[in-house]
């Protein structure tokens, strides 16, 4: 009996099988229901089946081994219900290395059974097995795909709920904190309301990050109110609050020419205070950091943020706009207490959505300047676009280009 042959005589010898080898690896605390254990193993079983009946060409199978399907055979099938049953295993609480093992077993069952029922040597075991194998690949293959995007649409949805639930109880934290300190005129209790302020705002800024990154993850891009402003005012704001934050520190804003265009105040504030924040944090005690405003172009605005001290190594620019990139590295250190690592991703976020461009340039002579360039007159609908980057100056230098956010 060939292989297929083999399968379709014995669908049901082959679930039960299944059935026995997902109850031994399904979680402990949930109940082991035969329908939830099977889920959809038959359709798996029968597409299989039906797929290696089929005809298949020289191209069809260069496509399956490259985990593609042929658009519109029989083989498409493989996709539809290992998809559904990636995304089913994820509500029933596997983990992907249970999920790959469902398959592994499943592959070593049918072999398993149908030689056990020593079958005749034919001239086409060879490639049945091999077409049998590029089957279970095929399914194998979307089951994973379908399972993780699921399970990270899940991660960012907790993200997202997660961030606005926040947001109330620390914003009463922050105006209680704001009403006691007004009203009682103790130093002592004035220091430790303002600790609790200033605590409540740190937290607030994480948590509108999170806000953020989970907005542009999900492929939305984030939400912009345009209106006419003046560049300057909304930077001088950022200056002073970074003054009275880092005593000591020289600080400077320079401005040259007209400033004003249409953007959204509110984001570009974040942009400014991230690209400061580092600066400060980041460039040497002794040295100013300064943030300048070049009007000068009549479409565009450049802001720029440059701090001496220690250049960023050349082998972390490239990833310096990506989230959450941290590892035992020189970046590593330079990441501020409390900070998850979404600054420099927001601020890009941010610029990208205006129609702007953003880059980040590096060296022990010139210093590190992170500059961005801004449309006068940016759209709410600007979406992606993606603007070239500056081109670092000086011999050493080194540049963080701009790459595409995956969606």
């Amino acid at each position: 009996m060939r292989l297929q042959d083999f399968i379709g005589s014995n669908v049901e010898h082959i679930l039960v099988e299944w059935e026995s080898f997902a109850r031994d690896t399904w979680p402990k605390d949930s109940p082991a229901d035969p329908v939830e254990l099977r889920d959809h193993a038959e359709q798996i079983v029968n597409a299989i089946l039906a797929d290696m009946a089929q005809g298949q060409t020289v191209a069809e199978q260069a496509e399956k081994s490259r985990g593609r399907g042929a658009a519109g055979t029989t083989s498409d099938r493989l996709d539809d219900a290992s998809a559904i049953h990636g995304v089913a295993r994820v509500g029933s609480g596997l983990t992907i290395l249970e999920v790959v093992a469902e398959y592994r077993a499943l592959r070593a069952s049918i072999l398993r059974l149908w030689r056990g029922t020593c079958p005749d040597p034919d001239a086409n075991d060879l490639d049945d097995i091999t077409r049998f194998n590029e089957s279970v690949d095929q399914s194998l293959a979307h089951a994973i795909g379908s399972f993780t995007q699921r399970l990270d649409e899940s991660r960012k949805m907790f993200l997202a709920i997660l961030g606005h639930d926040l947001r109330n109880p620390l914003a009463a934290i922050s105006l209680c904190a704001t009403l006691a300190k007004e009203s009682d005129k103790g130093d002592e209790q004035a220091e430790l309301l303002s600790t609790i302020m200033s605590s409540a705002k740190a937290v607030s800024v994480l948590v509108t990050d999170l806000i953020d990154f989970t907005i542009s993850t999900l492929g939305v891009q984030i939400p912009l109110s345009i209106e006419p402003m003046d560049l300057a005012g909304v930077c001088n704001d950022v200056i002073a609050e970074s003054r009275g934050a880092n005593p000591g520190r020289v600080v400077r804003i320079v401005v040259d020419k007209d400033v004003t265009g249409r953007w959204d105040a509110h984001r570009l504030r974040q942009v400014a205070a991230n690209l400061l924040g580092n600066a400060t944090q980041h460039g040497s005690p002794g040295e100013s950091v300064t943030l300048t405003l070049d009007g000068k172009a009549r479409d565009v605005v450049v802001m720029s943020v440059h701090n001496y001290g220690a250049p960023i190594p050349p082998a972390a620019l490239p990833t310096i706009f990506d989230p959450l990139v941290r590892g035992r590295t020189a970046v590593e250190k330079r990441d501020r207490p409390g900070s998850i690592g979404l600054g420099l991703y927001i601020a890009r976020e941010i610029v990208l959505a205006h129609g702007g461009a953003i880059a980040l340039t590096s060296s022990a002579a010139e210093g590190t300047t992170a500059t961005v360039r801004l449309p006068r007159d940016a759209h709410s609908d600007a979406g992606d676009r993606r603007g070239a980057s500056p081109t670092a100056e000086g011999e050493g230098a080194h540049t963080a280009p701009i790459f595409p956010v995956a969606k």
